[in-house]
């Protein structure tokens, strides 16, 4: 397990998530798409956590805009993965900012896959991209 706080321990959040049989796919390891939705759960505990972001569809909130995910090792049930998730620094500008994810295996003590979400700040009552808030920004800037 200290290997696994090692790798972590420069990210501000993480959620526990067990891998699921029916995450696993015909090949007998979990399916590419299930890495993105852990990762959208570890970044909603984020937005939630650390950037105190609500979901109000009739403000401006968070969207995701693109992710990329780079396969590093096949997870497999039973395991347990711990996810994570921080602002990449200097990566925002007025309308988005980017955040890293890892997706670690407890079993293994290794990283499964590494991604990048690019979230772009949305007025959904105009529907049209907006600045970060103030708010937001404080806190991006906060170590």
């Amino acid at each position: 397990m200290e290997i696994v706080k090692d790798l972590i321990k420069d990210y501000p959040s993480y959620v526990e998530i067990p891998v699921q049989w029916g995450d696993m796919d015909a090949m007998q390891h979990v399916n590419n798409t299930v890495y993105l939705r852990y990762m959208e759960s570890s970044r909603i505990r984020f937005f939630s956590d650390i950037l105190r972001i609500g979901f109000a569809p009739d403000g401006v909130g968070a969207i995701l805009a693109e992710i990329r995910c780079k396969y590093k090792f096949p997870l497999t049930y039973p395991d347990t993965v711990i996810v994570t998730s921080r602002i990449i620094p200097e990566s925002w500008d007025e309308f988005s900012v980017q955040i890293q994810h890892l997706v670690v295996s407890k079993t293994y003590e290794r990283v499964a896959a590494e991604g990048v979400a690019r979230i772009v700040f949305y007025d959904y009552l105009n529907k049209q991209k907006a600045a970060i808030p103030d708010a937001i920004k404080t806190r991006l800037l906060m170590p």
